[in-house]
């Protein structure tokens, strides 16, 4: 008997091109993607043997595209040590993305600070919702997102488990960001609509397998 071919990185299935995914990677070009305010990527980011992959200081990449409720995959691997992170609902026009977007974050939660506290690990809502547990592989391997924005409820999935689910607006929310630094800035998780941002947080990080799909 023959087992089923994984398909190829960077590409989408017959099945997924069926549900109505999309590529923001195709393996070869930053075509999709740019700097915040800015209209071409920064040159931080290098398209590496099929990844994007942040090799130096420069800048959060972000979708050419806005999309307002979407289901969002990828793939992301880690640098001993790294942070970095996915950020949603962005708008322009401020002094930086987490100004507007939410964050799932990616780190190597074994070395870092953040990695001290459950709120700030790998596939929290950065700083208010804390991943119900680790589910993180090893540094060097990759590990599968699914983050799913429908209206104001958002999923974080890690690895295949529900890491994160939460409300945008709503009184648990709300209370959360009172608290926090968010609070300050007013279109913090606001937005129905904007960019997806790949945080450049200092360290080297790799993505692929990007690929989104449109809820209605």
């Amino acid at each position: 008997m023959l087992l089923a071919q994984e398909p190829a990185p960077n590409t989408l299935t017959a099945a997924e091109q069926r549900e109505g995914w999309q590529l923001l990677f195709d393996g070869k070009t930053l075509d999709k993607w740019r700097g915040y305010q800015r209209p071409t990527p920064p040159d931080a980011w290098r398209v590496i043997d099929g990844t994007i992959t942040r090799v130096g200081g420069g800048g959060d990449l972000m979708t050419n595209d806005q999309f307002e409720n979407f289901a969002l995959a990828l793939e992301w691997r880690l640098s001993p040590g790294g942070n970095s992170g996915i950020m949603f609902r962005v708008i322009e026009g401020l002094e930086a993305p987490y100004h507007s977007g939410p964050e799932m974050q990616i780190l190597d939660n074994a070395r870092p600070a953040d990695g001290k506290v459950r709120e700030t690990t790998a596939g929290s809502n950065y700083a208010l919702h804390a991943p119900v547990r680790d589910v993180t592989r090893p540094v060097g391997d990759w590990n599968a997102v699914r983050l799913i924005v429908n209206g104001s409820r958002v999923e974080h999935w890690l690895n295949d488990v529900q890491v994160v689910e939460y409300e945008l607006g709503s009184a648990d929310w709300l209370a959360r960001v009172k608290p926090s630094k968010f609070n300050d800035w007013p279109e913090y998780g606001r937005a129905k609509r904007g960019h997806i941002v790949l945080q450049d947080h200092g360290d080297e990080v790799a993505f692929r397998n990007l690929k989104i799909r449109v809820l209605p």
